[in-house]
């Protein structure tokens, strides 16, 4: 990363069941035959609408007098109202999974199929409260895709074609990705390159395309996530995108830390198996290469005080305080909420000035001590990276344009959320020389180079479409509620948003959408917490 710049990383009308809703809270619309449908509205929802979009992605309020129990009684629901999402419930949306929370709120969440195959970033959810009351309808479904096909869908690429002509559109060959993986005190080893391929319909502009989404992670020649979209019959490159989250954080301060280790054949091993998860929360070494994961890092008497451990002791401690937070804030068992292994890698690379998630492990550098110093230290780069990794298991939000800035911008107020006390972030770790920097202000984006509200959004092909530079306005917004409703009611509303409302392509009206019905959910719709969310993304000129 660099100062200024952050590097990488409605429902028809059916009587006696729905109630009538309401466009008052509307963005514009894209098109008259949007508008025709959003005065048929009533007044007891809100309404939300994405340019070029000819569904709502968001109606939020009480939907229905009648109660819906379970997945077949939704189907009923959405089929009692299919005049606006004009979607077949039998044929073009497939459910994923049914979620009841802790409030008794029940989730449905659906994804658009065409003749069995996933539309890429379509999900669809239907949400009631615990009387089976439904109280709100999200997502980005695109009915037109249904009737665009003309006969059978059917790949002519394979997908091990898919994925050599993805590996030949970044210029990198698998072969040379390959390192020798190291094994652990239980034996296993890790591979650190991944790849993998999925049949989807692709949304390409006004077009749909029959492609294989595929995934390319490795660590060299550099750090990588490709999203590769691959034409399933033709083999054309359709989009991509490294999809590597990076960021930063405190360096080594020399402060004394209390570590779970494990004890393997007389050796002490940073392998923290304390936790109430299915993996463990493990650290490892790069020895100053570019290979992943390396080797654990390990000592002879369980006093980690080198001082080239000390990177070491705090990616493992704050790897554990991060655990420990989801855990006993939210009840969530590591990033993926199933206990998932916790692995971090530090000393990568020689005077390396980055920290990111790989899409499957944490990696820091120990900077050159003019740009950084190690990155491994700081509690908001640990929360602001696995946070990505929590993102990307449940939102899933796409690392480009206004989704991949939504991306930044939660990474960035869960590190708040967790490193109290201030709204800036890597101020300890960046240009360790020079007094009171950072790369980023929740409070003043400005100072670092970001707008803080859309009247300066930037329009760029750079960075993904800007994801480290407009999330300025997102976090701008997550500034002005924390500061207004305090730190434990913020971190509920936006676990909430993430977890439950929040879609792949959600953009900043999404957001916004999701955050008060978060509120809504958690304090009422007429309740100071939903009030302030509200002014915060109206202060920011998100409406």
């Amino acid at each position: 990363m660099k100062k200024r710049t952050s590097l990488v990383l409605a429902l028809g009308l059916t009587v006696g069941s729905v109630l009538p809703i309401t466009a008052a809270a509307t963005t514009v619309p894209y098109n008259a035959t949007v508008k025709k449908d959003a005065a048929q509205f009533g007044k007891e929802a809100k309404v939300n609408w994405k340019e070029g979009q000819i569904v709502p992605s968001f109606v939020q309020g009480k939907l229905s007098t009648k109660v819906y129990k379970d997945k077949a009684e939704i189907k009923q629901f959405l089929k009692e109202n299919k005049s606006l999402y004009q979607l077949d419930t039998d044929k073009d949306l497939t459910l994923l999974d049914v979620q009841t929370d802790e409030l008794g709120s029940t989730h449905y969440n659906f994804v658009q199929s065409i003749q069995g195959i996933p539309v890429d970033g379509a999900k669809f959810k239907v949400h009631t409260d615990k009387d089976g009351i439904v109280t709100a309808v999200n997502g980005d479904v695109f009915p037109e895709a249904s009737s665009y096909f003309k006969g059978a869908l059917k790949a002519k690429l394979s997908k091990v074609d898919a994925l050599d002509q993805s590996w030949n559109s970044i210029k990198v060959t698998k072969a040379e990705t390959l390192t020798n993986a190291e094994a652990g005190p239980k034996g296993k080893k890790v591979e650190d390159t991944v790849e993998k391929a999925e049949l989807v319909v692709y949304k390409n502009g006004n077009e749909f395309n029959l492609a294989y989404k595929t995934n390319l992670q490795f660590i060299q020649p550099y750090p990588a996530n490709w999203v590769v979209y691959v034409d399933a019959v033709n083999g054309n490159i359709l989009n991509s995108y490294n999809a590597v989250a990076d960021g930063t954080g405190v360096g080594v301060l020399g402060d004394t830390k209390t570590l779970n280790t494990y004890f393997s054949s007389g050796t002490y091993y940073l392998y923290d198996t304390t936790k109430p998860m299915t993996g463990v929360i493990e650290t490892r070494t790069a020895g100053n290469a570019s290979r992943l994961p390396g080797n654990y890092s390990v000592d002879a008497d369980n006093n980690f005080n080198a001082t080239s451990q000390r990177a070491d002791v705090d990616a493992h401690y704050y790897a554990g305080v991060v655990y420990d937070y989801y855990k006993n804030t939210f009840n969530r068992n590591s990033f993926d909420n199933n206990g998932a292994t916790l692995r971090s890698t530090v000393h990568y690379g020689r005077n390396y000035n980055n920290a990111f998630w790989n899409g499957s492990q944490m990696v820091y550098g120990d900077g050159d001590g003019t740009t950084f110093r190690s990155l491994s230290g700081a509690l908001d780069v640990v929360a602001h990276e696995l946070t990505h990794a929590v993102t990307e298991r449940t939102a899933g939000l796409q690392y480009q344009n206004q989704s991949g800035a939504l991306n930044e911008s939660i990474s960035d107020t869960f590190g708040v959320f967790l490193d109290k006390g201030d709204y800036l972030m890597g101020e300890d770790v960046y240009t360790p020389n020079k007094a009171g920097d950072a790369l980023r202000s929740l409070s003043n984006p400005e100072l670092y180079g970001q707008p803080s509200t859309m009247s300066g959004y930037v329009n760029t092909t750079s960075d993904n479409g800007g994801v480290h530079t407009n999330s300025g306005i997102p976090n701008k917004a997550a500034y002005l509620t924390i500061s207004s409703l305090g730190t434990a009611v913020a971190e509920k509303i936006y676990y909430r948003a993430l977890t439950v409302y929040l879609t792949p392509t959600s953009n900043f009206s999404g957001a916004r959408a999701a955050l008060l019905a978060a509120a809504a959910d958690l304090y009422g719709s007429t309740s100071t917490q939903y009030n302030a969310v509200k002014s915060a993304w109206t202060q920011v000129g998100v409406n």
